[in-house]
């Protein structure tokens, strides 16, 4: 009996230490991001400077403000938040973690009008950049980035 309980408490010890790396919890970072060109632009704000050549070289502008943003620690891959500004609203439904990212359900609202609802993937090694509609004289960028 002793052999028995010994046994069943290593296999329980080894269960509860042996989580996989995939149940880590990994922060999300989500911005709405305004794209302008200017002719003084702002510095780039710290949560983009990782990508500032890559939003510059695929989109043309020379300035962009976060003017939305939110982070959500992701524990099950099941989360759901939302990234606010002034007008608009990224809703961010995580739908699932894979082996190299999250897929999610993304839904832009334009105070409560729906502009936007897709699938896409996130990975964890690069961000996710969707345009957005333009706005004055720039363009509104949906940007998800795994920190």
């Amino acid at each position: 009996m002793h052999r028995s309980l010994a046994v069943g408490i290593s296999v329980l010890v080894l269960t509860m230490t042996a989580a996989p790396a995939s149940q880590a919890a990994e922060t999300v970072w989500s911005g709405l991001v305004m794209a302008e060109n200017v002719t003084q632009p702002q510095p780039i704000p710290s949560e983009l400077t990782r990508i500032e050549g890559s939003l510059k070289r695929f989109f043309g502008y020379n300035q962009f403000q976060v003017i939305g943003k939110s982070q959500k620690v992701l524990k099950t891959g099941q989360e759901d938040w939302l990234a606010t500004s002034k007008f608009f609203g990224l809703h961010v439904d995580a739908r699932g973690e894979t082996q190299g990212g999250y897929v999610l359900n993304l839904k832009l609202y334009k105070e409560k009008e729906l502009l936007l609802e897709t699938e896409a993937k996130l990975s964890k090694r690069s961000p996710l950049v969707i345009k957005g509609p333009q706005v004055g004289g720039g363009q509104l960028l949906l940007v998800l980035v795994v920190q």
